[in-house]
């Protein structure tokens, strides 16, 4: 039975909480030593036409992953896991989607991948393993997914990559968040937190772990949810979004991955409306985002240079997160330019 739409309050993934718990002290102290030892000597968005978004909802049966059209047309919910789906990222070819899902039991949040339209889905993280494997992301040539890796027993987050089958694991280090490649497969973009609370900061690494590069500082409050242009010139991110403070806005900006340029394209003030990103549109001339305005959300796309904001879906109790868009597979029949 299909599940309906839920309108009760919706918190972040349940893997993020069972993680908060184990590792509040040891991550600023790992962070610390990360910091020290490279001191010395995959959610980006790949190039092509534009496909279709697809987001996350909280529903009546948990939290499915939905897809639509840039124009607002066709929305459909294509998972229907015991558990949630949460997080999905596109294939470079527009023909898969990995995701995270999480259950109350062993393996309580893993990755699996499936069709564009939620057929055919295999479960890739190991059964009945005491770990969390989350934020997965494709590499630019679709052959690899990163991911990040929580072992509680052993205390140690790491991101990791592997093949498309699950197989061939290699460790890459840093954690912790919401690790993306980027276009030319060279750098690893990810979030970090600090311990405190709205105390998140974007980070690069080089694709092995190396050259680790503090991109904004912790102050700006981070939200989980960043990208790359397809051209690999900027990161966009959600400042303030992380966690919501009382009379301020989340709005969402662009910058350099050497840390220069910042720039905004949202300029929400006083809390009542915020915007969080979703991520770049794969021809790279839209930014699909989301809107809280007064207690409604929306979906909608904006120009890089924050013009031109139009509506993808409406304001309603319907929320859309970690929203992705996708490219549309070459071989697809002409259709309406949804651009």
């Amino acid at each position: 039975m299909k599940s309906t739409v839920s309108t009760t309050t919706e918190i972040r993934p349940s893997s993020r909480s069972r993680r908060t718990i184990y590792r509040l002290i040891w991550t600023w102290l790992a962070l610390q030593v990360l910091l020290l030892c490279t001191a010395s000597p995959a959610y980006a968005t790949f190039p092509g036409r534009n496909g279709l978004i697809a987001f996350q909802v909280q529903t009546d049966a948990g939290v499915q992953i939905f897809t639509i059209r840039p124009n607002g047309h066709d929305l459909r919910q294509i998972t229907h896991v015991d558990g949630d789906a949460l997080l999905p990222d596109w294939s470079p070819d527009g023909r898969q989607i990995v995701f995270e899902i999480d259950r109350p039991n062993p393996t309580f949040c893993g990755i699996a991948i499936m069709n564009a339209d939620g057929s055919d889905i295999v479960e890739l993280s190991p059964p009945n393993a005491n770990v969390c494997e989350n934020d997965p992301s494709f590499t630019p040539d679709g052959s690899r997914i990163v991911f990040d890796r929580f072992d509680p027993d052993a205390q140690d987050e790491a991101f990791w990559s592997m093949d498309r089958s699950g197989g061939d694991r290699q460790r890459i280090g840093h954690c912790c968040f919401d690790p993306n490649v980027s276009p030319n497969g060279k750098k690893l973009s990810f979030l970090t937190n600090n311990g405190q609370p709205g105390g998140t900061a974007l980070f690069t690494s080089g694709i092995d772990g190396s050259n680790l590069f503090q991109v904004t500082p912790f102050s700006f409050n981070v939200a989980v949810k960043q990208d790359w242009a397809p051209d690999g010139k900027n990161l966009l991110f959600s400042v303030n979004g992380d966690v919501l403070m009382p009379g301020v806005s989340a709005n969402i900006a662009t910058i350099h991955p050497d840390g220069t340029h910042l720039r905004f394209v949202t300029h929400y003030e006083g809390g009542d409306v915020s915007a969080f990103v979703g991520s770049y549109s794969p021809d790279g001339r839209w930014i699909v985002i989301r809107l809280n305005d007064h207690g409604s959300f929306g979906l909608f796309k904006i120009r890089p240079d924050g013009t031109h904001l139009t509506t993808i879906l409406p304001l309603s109790s319907f929320r859309p997160r970690f929203i992705d868009w996708g490219p549309r597979p070459s071989e697809a029949e002409a259709e309406e330019d949804d651009n």
